[in-house]
């Protein structure tokens, strides 16, 4: 794992290169930026650099050889002096705990979080388990080991994913290592939400952030690294949010192209108002769980940016994120000029919001589709009428 392996993030790997070609490695690090935007690819790399038998700190720009024994057991996952945590639910088998740190070895950017994913063989299964990090695993899996002198590295390296999962006792016993670290120790933390960390643990580490990817960047690595098309390349890193993460997860799963057709047949039924048709969908779309139907109006506000873009700097010029759908997005424009685009942007966002508190998911996606079908036609709509704005007496 080298910094070849990092997209992007030329600040931070040029800050921890120097680090290691001077011979200045803080004891602690805290990456922390959006999900899959390189923190633990960073990570790995830096350890290597670390333990890189040839290159090691105070030598070299901070590259690794690549070929001594040392970078070979980094880049197989297997180097004795590397200790890779994450949290996982109570009962999480060894077995599951390994096929994950094997997936991180071979692509730093795989999906390995238990929230993300429960299960690593079917994507779709959900779990309402918590992920932690106990008091105990943390005594056992990384005060005890991290304690003791290197085996055979020149540093003892820890990588914590997902930090700010720590039960809060198991953060007190990580600060005291943290106020004493042994010598030739280095610890990483990675976390998307560093507010979530104790701020006597944040204060004692060197903190890095790492950037959304801009959609060249995650374009062009899908492209090299997944050998996808342009077309499709371009499309992925749009609708991934700057995440390489997330952009590997859309092209590896058939799911987004069959949620867009969901989304076009939704928005063609709300024009039509086609009733038995509608009905079907609301309840083909309810059917895929209220953190799905989020997703599929997720979906929904990209297309309705894509018709903003094409009406006002036509299709040749307008940066698509369903740049495969530019021909439909012109169609639309041109048949329905009078379309509220704005109005549909304020239903759709309204709807995603009520997703979240526990409404009737039929009965939304019911009235989603007649305020859509009106904002289609220059109509004013509006999703729901407040009680007493409909006659009934005020609660109050």
């Amino acid at each position: 794992m080298d910094w070849s392996q990092v997209i992007g993030q030329e600040r931070s790997v040029r800050a921890l290169r120097r680090a290691v070609a001077g011979g200045r490695v803080a004891h602690a690090y805290l990456f922390h930026g959006p999900h899959g935007t390189g923190k633990r690819a960073a990570a790995l790399a830096f350890a290597q650099a670390l333990q890189c038998e040839e290159r090691g700190p105070g030598s070299g720009d901070g590259r690794p050889c690549g070929a001594c024994p040392a970078c070979q057991k980094m880049r197989r996952g297997v180097h004795p002096d590397m200790h890779v945590l994450f949290p996982h639910p109570k009962g999480t088998s060894e077995e599951d705990r390994a096929e994950r740190k094997e997936l991180l070895s071979q692509n730093p950017y795989a999906e390995i979080s238990y929230a993300r994913r429960p299960s690593l063989s079917d994507p779709s299964d959900t779990s309402n388990k918590q992920a932690l990090y106990s008091v105990d695993r943390v005594h056992e899996e990384l005060l005890r080991p991290m304690s003791l002198k290197p085996l055979e590295g020149r540093y003892k390296v820890a990588l914590l994913t997902e930090a700010e999962q720590m039960h809060p006792k198991a953060a007190n016993a990580f600060l005291k290592l943290l106020e004493e670290p042994p010598p030739q120790t280095a610890f990483v933390l990675t976390t998307a939400h560093p507010d979530r960390l104790l701020p006597t643990i944040t204060s004692r580490c060197q903190r890095l952030r790492f950037s959304s990817l801009g959609p060249e960047a995650l374009a062009g690595a899908l492209a090299r690294r997944e050998d996808l098309g342009d077309e499709r390349a371009q499309m992925l890193a749009r609708m991934a949010d700057g995440s390489y993460t997330r952009a590997l997860d859309l092209a590896t799963s058939n799911e987004l192209l069959e949620h867009r057709e969901l989304v076009l047949d939704f928005f063609r039924q709300a024009y039509t108002q086609d009733a038995t048709r509608l009905a079907e969908l609301s309840e083909e779309i309810r059917r895929l769980g209220r953190e799905r139907v989020k997703g599929l109006m997720d979906l929904m506000l990209r297309w309705v940016r894509d018709l903003l873009l094409v009406r006002s700097l036509g299709r040749e010029e307008a940066p698509l994120v369903n740049v495969d759908q530019a021909e439909a997005a012109a169609r639309f424009c041109e048949n329905l000029p009078q379309a509220d685009l704005g109005a549909m942007t304020e239903l759709i966002e309204e709807a995603r919001r009520l997703v979240g508190r526990n409404v009737n998911l039929s009965l939304l996606l019911t009235a989603l589709a007649q305020a859509l079908g009106h904002a289609m036609q220059g109509r004013s709509a509006r999703l729901y009428v407040p009680l007493p704005e409909a006659g009934l007496p005020n609660a109050a």
